[in-house]
């Protein structure tokens, strides 16, 4: 097949913009909001089901395209999988919907070329408004021309991308049930306080002596503590932005709570931008050891990951260093156990923060270190796992996204004669 078969064609010509749908007012229907598209991930984090009342309409197979700063920079797009056949489902007024024209486009190539910088560039590029609420164009964006090639190319195309997406989305779900799975370990030992006994038998339950303490019963030998006792809280820093040699893509690995907010990952190595050793030295960031367990203590609290290698943040995290015989794993877990405890103890009139010292007195209940002992044992293999699948995850979106605009300028072709 021959590229001079790839067409010029205008957007609004080959793709329904904004399909006209009907759901009768104050019928109750799945909804999806905007915090339930994750950044360049084709499949949809869920649903409420609610009133409708307004928004955009869509059906299975519909790409949703966010039209608002800073979601469409950051790759808010996805294709809607959660009706059942013939159903209609509304979402946010900042989607822009993307449907398919019978015999000259392909659903899902849609799809693919909606995060391609082909069209992604027309719709940042058509973006108007006041600062904060810029909105790309509609209309700009049915009026632009781009290349199409033939609808079995399409398909070909999306096949390619589609498999590479199926392995992200497999990926993905394995790693969901594996922190499932890990939280439960977590309250079963710590809250429930039903770790396994010398026989094997789960403790409270099979008559463990338990003592009484400021925080309730617990198991004997056990103490009360606060996150103090769990490791080093460290905050962060930010080198002048006036200095351009403090910043670098390649130097010491430097994250904010945006980094964190794009990046859903357990495990993290670095942010979008790397500080230099001149931009550490002159500022009142710190340099954490493998293990460290980041926690955003402003806008918003409660992101969490775990540091892969030696890394910096901004001041927007107390991060801990969890200490020696407690490790990383309990203090993530105990950090995601107790978000709410310490989102109360939050202060501030603009937006809430947790303070350093405040942290500190959050009070937790220190088991005895056989027990945090084995519990590592059991949930570090857990850990293992999840990082391994992590990083399969980044090599596969790597591999998805160099190929994507190869794919869809043609600069790489599918075999689709072969094919037939």
């Amino acid at each position: 097949m021959s590229f001079n078969e790839w067409r010029e064609e205008k957007l609004e010509d080959v793709i329904e913009f904004n399909p006209s749908e009907t759901i009768k007012k104050g019928k109750v229907v799945k909804k999806i909001g905007m915090d339930k598209l994750m950044p360049f991930q084709r499949k949809i984090e869920g649903f409420v089901v609610t009133k409708y009342t307004s928004g955009t309409k869509f059906r299975n197979g519909d790409t949703l395209l966010a039209r608002i700063t800073p979601c469409l920079e950051n790759g808010k797009t996805a294709q809607v999988s959660i009706l059942e056949e013939g159903e209609v489902g509304f979402g946010s007024t900042e989607f822009i919907v993307l449907r398919e024209k019978p015999g000259i486009s392909d659903r899902n190539f849609i799809y693919y070329l909606s995060i391609s910088p082909k069209l992604r560039d027309i719709a940042i590029k058509s973006m108007t408004g006041t600062s904060g609420r810029q909105r790309a164009q509609v209309d700009v964006i049915k009026n632009s021309i781009i290349k199409l090639p033939p609808i079995e190319e399409q398909r070909q195309i999306a096949n390619i991308l589609s498999s590479l997406d199926e392995k992200i989305e497999i990926n993905n779900e394995i790693n969901k049930k594996l922190e499932e799975m890990a939280q439960a370990i977590f309250k079963h030992w710590f809250v429930d306080f039903e770790f396994p006994n010398e026989n094997g038998e789960p403790y409270k339950s099979s008559g463990g002596e338990m003592v009484e303490s400021e925080l309730g019963m617990i198991p004997k030998g056990w103490k009360i503590g606060s996150i103090n006792d769990l490791g080093t809280i460290v905050s962060g820093g930010t080198p002048s932005k006036k200095k351009e040699e403090y910043y670098t893509e390649h130097g010491i690995p430097w994250i904010t709570p945006k980094d964190l907010s794009l990046n859903k990952n357990r495990f993290i190595s670095r942010g979008t931008i790397d500080i230099t050793e001149e931009g550490l030295k002159n500022s009142s960031a710190k340099l954490m050891p493998k293990g460290t367990v980041l926690f955003s203590s402003r806008a918003p609290i409660g992101y969490i990951a775990i540091a892969k290698n030696e890394v910096s943040t901004n001041q927007g995290f107390k991060s801990i260093i969890p200490k020696n015989n407690i490790g990383s794993e309990f203090v993530y877990q105990f950090l995601k156990m107790n978000k709410e405890i310490i989102e109360s103890r939050a202060s501030g009139s603009t937006f809430k923060e947790i303070s350093g010292g405040e942290l500190k007195k959050i009070p937790a209940i220190i088991p005895s270190n056989n027990i945090i002992y084995r519990y590592n044992l059991i949930t570090i293999k857990i850990s293992s796992f999840i990082k391994n699948n992590e990083e399969e995850l980044e090599k596969l979106r790597t591999i998805r996204d160099t190929l994507l605009p190869k794919l869809m300028s043609g600069e790489i072709r599918v075999p689709v004669e072969e094919e037939k």
